[in-house]
């Protein structure tokens, strides 16, 4: 695809016709955010989410969606008791997992924001891509699952990919435009490009001491001092297993090698990550820490429209820094770039460790510092197994899911 002059005009944009995947969580609900600044050029066709019933229906009443998906077969009954309550019984309710597949590649739909968290998220991504939707990424643990399996998908189709991750967000903003034409393609060494300085902010405990870490709670875990998120991806902020599963992802976006990457932390966050270019230049994408930004640049894409996000006040912003990472006291960064060495199965078993080991920590039945515990052992199991499929990694991540279950109970508190 290319992009003549004038069709970077912002009375451009033709309208689309959006389903978002997550709509409750903080990246739907500030995707939604965006779109209500802009209801002439975006459409809000389905919306989903797990069981979260007062707050898509909220939504409801302010969107009125075609459709709506709730996984949970009790809390879409619910929904639809409300809906009807409210006369609103033209929006169609389905619920269960397939439905999120079905509503990702409906021909009605032209954009997907693919906003589940975890691997739950893996199915109606892959579904939007190989209906050739315009995907808007921010279910990083699609590529982290599936890795070479989801760029084959996406190089047998035509679908547009555009990363929602403000770090990734930012290296895509920094490249050429012939690279951002090929996610998953990159050439980025034809491009002149030398390095990818993935940035970070260390989370709340980046000045905690190492001795201290296994007495921090989930409330403390989940007090980022820069970003609103759910609960799961502050605590992947705090132990950074979130850079890590970026640098899974980075790899897989922009075709690199594990060397082509280097973890910068930043605790400001208002640099979101960096290009740098065999010449010695070095691009930076700069702004405000509010995921409005990166919702904004990719719904309009290859266009600008404003976001609601406040712009960079250089006279007021506190001065920059950045620190090498202390991996002794980020070991699951560590493992994340040693998983992304490895392999396939060392990537999807780690996510899917991770996953447990962040639930029994916020449920309180182990420390913080067994997180890593519980995520390295799982990998070090699995990590030779042979994933070449989407069955594979299904298979593969219920049984390590089950691996790590059974760990957590050794660790109760």
């Amino acid at each position: 695809m290319s992009y003549s002059e004038s069709s970077l005009s912002d009375t451009q944009i033709k309208q689309q016709n959006i389903c978002i995947l997550g709509s409750t969580g903080s990246i739907g609900i500030n995707t939604l955010d965006v779109i209500n600044r802009h209801r002439d050029k975006f459409n809000v066709i389905c919306l989903t989410a797990n069981a979260s019933v007062k707050t898509l229906l909220q939504q409801c009443q302010q969107f009125e969606p075609d459709f709506v998906v709730m996984v949970d077969p009790q809390a879409a009954q619910n929904l639809k008791n409300e809906l009807s309550a409210l006369n609103l019984n033209q929006i169609k309710i389905k619920s269960g997992t397939q439905a999120l597949i079905e509503v990702a590649q409906h021909p009605s739909i032209d954009t997907v924001m693919a906003a589940i968290v975890g691997s739950a998220g893996l199915m109606p991504t892959l579904a939007a891509v190989k209906a050739n939707k315009k995907v808007l990424l921010a279910n990083k643990e699609a590529l982290v699952t599936s890795g070479q399996i989801f760029i084959d998908a996406l190089k047998q189709s035509s679908a547009q990919l555009l990363p929602i991750d403000s770090e990734h967000n930012a290296i895509f903003q920094c490249l050429p435009m012939l690279e951002q034409q090929r996610p998953g393609f990159c050439q980025l060494e034809h491009s002149g490009v030398s390095k990818i300085l993935l940035t970070g902010s260390g989370g709340p405990f980046r000045t905690l001491a190492v001795e201290e870490l296994e007495k921090v709670t989930p409330d403390q875990a989940c007090a980022h001092p820069n970003w609103s998120m759910g609960r799961k991806i502050s605590v992947d902020s705090a132990t950074m297993m979130n850079k890590g599963l970026e640098f899974i992802e980075a790899k897989w976006l922009f075709n690199l090698k594990v060397e082509d990457i280097q973890v910068v932390l930043h605790p400001q966050s208002t640099i979101h990550s960096m290009v740098q270019y065999r010449d010695g230049s070095v691009i930076a994408q700069m702004g405000n820490p509010d995921m409005r930004t990166p919702i904004a640049h990719a719904l309009a894409f290859p266009q600008r429209i404003e976001s609601g996000v406040e712009p960079l006040d250089f006279f007021s912003a506190k001065a920059f820094e950045f620190e090498e990472v202390d991996f002794v006291k980020y070991p699951n960064l560590k493992l994340a770039i040693n998983a992304c060495s490895l392999g396939q199965a060392a990537c999807t078993a780690l996510n899917a460790a991770n996953e447990i080991a962040v639930d029994a920590f916020l449920n309180e039945k182990i420390k913080f510092t067994e997180i890593v515990k519980i995520n390295e052992t799982s990998m070090n199991k699995f990590v030779s197994e042979e994933v070449v499929s989407i069955d594979d990694v299904i298979d593969l991540d219920k049984r390590c899911r089950e691996f790590a279950i059974s760990l957590t109970k050794d660790f109760y508190l």
